[in-house]
């Protein structure tokens, strides 16, 4: 009886299911679809180019094998692969032709797969050619868990942190999200876990990224036409981390090439680490299927520093400079700066900058001077979420009205101000201000700003609207 593709298939399944972890078998193998079968051809449709280049790295074999059992020597494989997930149901997916015993690429030329080599993998840090084992982490030294002082506002994290630079990749914290307002020492702790975890294991590949050079790299990646050498090169590490996830906001390729270094590195048992303004379910600007795997592992919140952390962190710093400080002066200090770390310990140098210009002692008297100066002088950061909230009580609407895709002109207004005054007075692009006031993208913030400013030249009441606003703001 001739075989048809379901029956072929079928067969197939039965054999891997019985070879492969059940996990595997079912992130890989059941959204398969069995196209056709001709001429000992077996056609199959996987859902995207990253799907067909996973099953050819890591599965070749079994399907070979698999395929010849119930084919025959002569079997060959036919990979349907749909272009994009948000192409129509009516577009014409493409094709490769992959003989069993042979790898080919998607030009359906033969070739060896230099890529299972890690030595020819290219290095966006560096060069191309570079091994593995020599990949630099990117991490500051001073960045460790000894400069980090644990207090009520950090404990989850750094104890969640320590234990799984203990065994990384095998806790329940993976993905471990790092998260809080500016300053309180993300970038810190997860330095630290990634200095622990080489000092634990020298032979793990451990790297930090900021989420902007992240993009930066695949966008070069792309433009040279090496974006599987940047796949690969993201799928060999074994503590990944990335700063700021929030800076994925808007870039929809750069988030679904992340999407799919996630997965690899989660089903293989590595480690990763991610930071953020905020908390996952506060993110905008990102695919819920990004979303729903940051929530995966354990969120920490690493919040202001209280009184007696923040004594604590002064003494360190005291300590670490070589100086002496009495314990009144350290006292002033942390009593008068409580909004973060960053703010702390600058207030610090500069108290022993000017007593080393000046060459004047440091006493009590000299950091009430300082100190005091620098408090009226400090001003809070504006964020993009406290601009839409002045904005929504000056014109008395919800901020879920702001939010919101309705055309009335007074809400198009509103919004209109709220990127105005996001794109001068944040330092965010174009790109995350449109993603967190209404989903919109860069160029709709863009042309906002550009409307904002022409009524403000040629409308007086609009301009005192702009004026009354913008005092609310600088005087936050």
């Amino acid at each position: 009886m001739k075989k048809n593709h379901n029956d072929v298939w079928k067969s197939c399944l039965t054999i891997i299911r019985d070879n492969i972890p059940s996990t595997s078998f079912r992130t890989w193998f059941i959204p398969i679809v069995p196209i056709k079968l001709e001429r000992n051809i077996l056609t199959i449709q996987v859902p995207s180019a990253f799907f067909y280049e996973y099953l050819e790295e890591q599965y070749i074999d079994i399907l070979r094998k698999t395929l010849r059992k119930e084919l025959g020597v002569d079997a060959m494989l036919e990979y349907s692969i749909v272009v994009d997930s948000n192409t129509s149901v009516n577009s014409k997916p493409y094709t490769v032709k992959l003989p069993a015993k042979d790898n080919i690429n998607l030009k359906g030329q033969p070739v060896s797969l230099p890529l299972s080599n890690e030595s020819q993998i290219k290095n966006p840090f560096i060069i191309p050619g570079i091994k593995k084992v020599h990949i630099n982490p990117q991490l500051n030294p001073e960045y460790s868990f000894k400069n980090f002082i644990e207090g009520d506002c950090n404990r989850l994290g750094r104890s969640a942190g320590y234990a799984l630079a203990n065994n990384p990749g095998k806790t329940a914290f993976n993905p471990l999200f790092i998260y809080g307002g500016t300053g309180l020492g993300k970038t810190h702790l997860a330095q630290a876990i990634g200095i622990e975890v080489k000092a634990r294991y020298p032979e793990k590949t451990v790297l930090y990224v900021p989420a902007h050079k992240f993009v930066q790299q695949f966008s070069e990646a792309t433009r040279n036409n090496n974006r599987n050498d940047f796949l690969h090169f993201y799928q060999m590490i074994d503590v990944l981390i990335i700063d700021d996830v929030h800076e994925f906001a808007g870039k929809e390729k750069s988030q679904d090439t992340f999407f799919h270094i996630f997965n690899h590195l989660h089903q293989s048992g590595k480690q990763l680490i991610l930071t953020s303004d905020r908390p996952p379910i506060e993110l905008t600007g990102l695919s819920k299927r990004l979303i729903s795997r940051f929530k995966w592992g354990l969120s920490a919140d690493l919040q202001s520093p209280d009184y007696y952390t923040r004594v604590a962190i002064l003494k360190q710093k005291v300590y670490n400079s070589g100086i002496e400080l009495a314990d009144d002066i350290i006292d002033y200090i942390a009593s008068n700066i409580d909004s973060h770390v960053r703010e702390l310990e600058g207030a610090l140098v500069t108290l022993i900058a000017q007593s080393t210009f000046n060459k004047k002692t440091i006493t009590i008297e000299l950091a009430k001077k300082i100190i005091d100066k620098i408090v009226k002088q400090t001003k809070r950061e504006i964020t993009i979420d406290y601009i839409q909230k002045v904005v929504c009580d000056y014109f008395e609407m919800n901020i879920d009205v702001l939010q919101s895709k309705t055309r009335k002109r007074e809400i198009v207004q509103a919004r209109q101000i709220a990127m105005y005054f996001s794109k001068n007075m944040t330092n965010s692009s174009l790109s995350t201000i449109g993603s967190q006031i209404g989903g919109k993208d860069h160029a709709t913030v863009l042309h906002a700003y550009k409307t904002v400013n022409n009524l403000v030249e040629t409308n007086k009441e609009f301009k005192s609207y702009i004026g009354d606003i913008e005092k609310k703001l600088k005087f936050y």
